[in-house]
């Protein structure tokens, strides 16, 4: 009998326990993984509405919300110092790092299109890098070299600026609050302990 109980059931109970003990850790980790993935869907959904990094976020604009129903509009009489630029058709009067167009006997305030060139840059630029691009911002505007010219672009989405130009709007989309300027959409983002504004989109007027 003593015989039976060493060579059979001993080592049942033995096979019992340690499966009893896999199968709890088994369900253990089990849990802690599912716990995982639930957060990191979590924490990646804030923005997933607009941003697709590394790629030009197209959104349309009846998917925007503006904040401020009309947007403050900058007319003047006159544009001394002026210089003209012809791009498809149009003229743009250009002085003191602003572009304008002739409506009405006035000049408004605009930022040029996209293709837009000019010979020289605006003083007031600041040289942005990302991901091989190299930009020159110059109130809000984005250009790139081009042989002896600098050409109005789009920038990539993950573009980073640490200011916005003066005339920025608030705007509204799926909820979250951005800031836009020249159809470009921005966030407010942390980058070392110091503010800054990530592009996030483009608004595509339709």
């Amino acid at each position: 009998m003593k015989t039976f109980l060493k060579t059979v059931v001993l080592p049942s109970f033995f096979v019992i326990a340690f499966s009893t003990q896999v199968i709890g850790q088994t369900r253990r980790n089990t849990t802690k993984k599912d716990k995982v993935k639930a957060t990191t869907t979590y924490t990646t959904k804030r923005t997933a509405a607009v941003k697709t990094t590394g790629n030009n976020n197209r959104i349309s604009h009846s998917k925007v919300t503006y904040k401020t129903p009309k947007k403050k509009v900058i007319s003047v009489r006159n544009v001394p110092n002026r210089t003209v630029i012809s791009h498809k058709g149009q003229n743009y009067y250009y002085a003191n790092n602003t572009y304008y167009t002739q409506s009405r006997g006035h000049y408004v305030a605009i930022p040029p299109k996209v293709g837009f060139r000019i010979n020289t840059l605006p003083v007031k630029h600041n040289r942005v890098h990302f991901n091989n691009h190299d930009y020159y911002n110059a109130g809000g505007i984005f250009y790139i070299q081009i042989n002896n010219q600098y050409e109005v672009v789009e920038p990539k989405v993950g573009t980073i600026v640490y200011e916005l130009p003066n005339d920025y709007e608030k705007v509204v989309i799926d909820g979250q609050t951005y800031y836009e300027f020249a159809n470009i959409l921005y966030e407010k983002v942390q980058i070392d302990g110091t503010r800054a504004y990530e592009v996030v989109g483009i608004i595509d007027i339709e």
